[in-house]
């Protein structure tokens, strides 16, 4: 996320508890590449301001 400021900004405009599942849901993979993937999954939910089991 410290490479785009948009996706970093809008992550930081949710909720503590919306931030702390996707933080938790990201860190959980154990490779980086997955780790990328699972940031750009969740790039639109988070610029929508939805948490990560919000639909």
């Amino acid at each position: 996320m410290d490479r785009d400021q948009d996706l970093k900004e809008a992550f930081q405009a949710l909720t503590p508890g919306r931030q702390r599942s996707y933080l938790i849901h990201i860190a959980g993979a154990k490779q980086a590449k997955t780790r990328l993937a699972r940031i750009e999954r969740c790039r639109d939910k988070i610029f929508e301001g939805k948490g990560f089991s919000e639909y």
